[in-house]
């Protein structure tokens, strides 16, 4: 008896110090990612009772091998954006509950967003050096992974690449430059943007994903993989310093697609890439941005086109009023894409971004029926994978179904507010 009652208080205490969220002060993230050490016990952390599942988890996932039959294939992924705000403040665990509830099943995470900082502090020199860690947001990201895994939740990390405007200001040699100054070219809104032709931006980049592998994220997603989408008459101020001779926006652009997708190999992780939606169904030239859809399908595990509705030029594909009719727009925009890679074999699979979000004062305002209507757009060409898009990570109950299928309701909005 006196053995059975220390089987089972020694199961209690693994039981409580497992490591997680709940857990925290038996972690230290401020270190840099290392090989992953054995658990230790560490100080018993509280927790609501809306949170004791996390607690009473029996095994502690990131010390046994994932099956990948625990996660969403690429395929079927459900997803969230969701900001570094809030995914390192209270605000995170709406989200989970969200997604406990609904058809949810991943969340796309900054893990170095569009000011250039990140959400956790880095061993990446080039991080250290011009003071990546001093503006993380989350510096107990590894616990909150482990929470997501808890959940069933598949982790995608965003990494931004070429707006960049800490790196620019802290590497001017890897910095756009202004003709008429000599000094940081800026876009319209004053930011400071990297050289895109610039091997060092990349590898920067793809160093930032091999560590989020690392880490726990189980896929890598980058954005802003372009040039800046600016008027030709600002673009004419730019001067580009690592511009080879003859050398096309459209090749570098290609080329270092092709050199992530390369350095990202051995983690064995799926590399995707956000792209506008417009590229899909414009067939000559590149957008002005280097962007091409053969050049992406070819080389990714997954490409995001932005079909928001609200985007689209007044005519796009024959409607007056675009964001009036996000059933049409999102379909006549993946049916494009969708005949873009057709021809393609072994091309990559097509995850569209979708509007949860209202732009500025445009009618209509996006409400769960707008999204709703995206969605079966998407659902309607045979496609089972999509992201909501909300730089406030801010989503409705009402646009998701529930977890066992049943059609949403409107409902409140689910908010993790603290964000830009």
């Amino acid at each position: 008896m006196a053995v059975v009652r220390q089987a089972g208080a020694l199961l209690l205490a693994a039981l409580i110090t497992s490591r997680g969220l709940f857990a925290q002060d038996a972690v230290d993230t401020t270190t840099a990612p290392a090989p992953l050490p054995s658990p230790t016990a560490g100080a018993v952390a509280t927790a609501p009772v809306d949170q004791l599942k996390v607690l009473l988890r029996p095994t502690e996932i990131r010390y046994v091998q994932q099956e990948s039959v625990l996660l969403p294939p690429t395929a079927h992924i459900k997803a969230l954006y969701v900001n570094a705000w809030a995914f390192g403040s209270q605000k995170l665990w709406q989200l989970v509950r969200l997604a406990d509830e609904t058809e949810i099943n991943a969340f796309v995470i900054d893990v170095k967003d569009d000011t250039g900082c990140l959400l956790y502090p880095s061993a990446v020199p080039t991080a250290e050096r011009i003071g990546a860690n001093k503006c993380v947001r989350a510096k107990d990201a590894r616990a909150r992974l482990d929470t997501l895994a808890a959940h069933g939740i598949y982790p995608i990390a965003r990494i931004v690449v070429a707006k960049d405007p800490l790196l620019a200001e802290r590497k001017g040699a890897w910095s756009v430059k202004d003709r008429d100054t000599g000094g940081l070219w800026r876009d319209r809104i004053n930011i400071a943007w990297v050289d895109a032709y610039n091997d060092s931006v990349w590898i920067y980049s793809a160093q930032l994903a091999q560590e989020a592998a690392q880490m726990g994220f189980q896929e890598v997603q980058f954005d802003y993989v372009r040039f800046p989408d600016e008027p030709r008459e600002r673009m004419a101020t730019a001067i580009f310093p690592a511009h080879r001779a003859g050398q096309t926006q459209r090749e570098a652009v290609r080329e270092h697609v092709a050199l992530l997708k390369d350095r990202l190999r051995p983690f064995g992780v799926p590399v995707t890439f956000d792209i506008f939606g417009l590229t899909a169904s414009v067939t000559t030239g590149d957008l002005g941005i280097g962007q091409v859809w053969e050049d992406f399908v070819s080389v990714a595990d997954v490409v995001l086109p932005m079909v928001y509705p609200s985007h689209y030029y007044r005519g796009a594909f024959g409607y007056a009023w675009p964001n009036g009719q996000p059933y049409h727009i999102v379909r006549s925009a993946l049916t494009d894409a969708l005949q873009r890679s057709r021809p393609l074999p072994g091309s990559a699979e097509i995850r569209p971004f979708l509007q949860a979000f209202t732009l500025g004062r445009r009618l209509p305002r996006y409400t769960p029926f707008e999204i709703r209507e995206q969605i079966r757009a998407v659902e309607d060409l045979g496609i089972t994978s999509w992201v909501l898009w909300n730089p406030r990570s801010v989503y409705q109950r009402g646009s998701l179904r529930s977890k066992d299928g049943t059609e949403p309701a409107a409902g409140q909005a689910i908010s993790s507010r603290g964000g830009r």
